[in-house]
């Protein structure tokens, strides 16, 4: 009996070593989308893909969400959420700048020198973007839909 509580012990330890791992890397993942559409989005202005004005005032309020609820609300279902979706988000802008007519080598950036950090940047959020979705997302479906209302009652 003693060896059989020592290895459900033993189990729930790792699996809580499990849920800190992946909570670390959703937070690191998070950070990093952050910072690479701040890049991203400082190219886009330099090279004169997006103007320069108050419209990115409202980009800079949504990554402030987003590391909100990276920061502040990790491990809660709302901060998932958040994560999620400014996740998506990175991942979109990605998508966008790999396709259509004004791709990624088009414009000014293609005859820039700077082409290769724009791309690296793109590259690097790209990944980082879906890296986020993919923990974002399990994270989510690990958590419980509902609460019991003995749960609620008792507390």
């Amino acid at each position: 009996m003693i060896g059989y509580r020592a290895s459900v012990r033993v189990y729930e330890a790792q699996k809580g070593e499990s849920h800190m791992k992946q909570s670390a890397m959703l937070t690191t993942a998070s950070l990093l989308t952050i910072l690479f559409i701040t890049l991203h989005l400082t190219g886009d202005i330099l090279f004169q893909m997006t103007p320069a004005g108050l419209l990115n005032l409202f980009a800079v309020f949504v990554l402030v969400v987003q590391l909100y609820g990276t920061l502040v609300l990790g491990g809660r279902r709302a901060g998932y959420i958040i994560i999620f979706l400014g996740s998506v988000l990175g991942l979109i802008i990605a998508v966008i700048h790999m396709k259509g007519r004004r791709g990624l080598l088009s414009g000014d950036i293609g005859n820039s020198g700077q082409a290769f950090l724009f791309v690296w940047t793109l590259l690097a959020l790209g990944i980082t973007s879906t890296f986020s979705v993919i923990l974002s997302a399990s994270a989510l479906l690990s958590l419980p839909w509902r609460r019991s209302r003995r749960a609620s009652t008792a507390a």
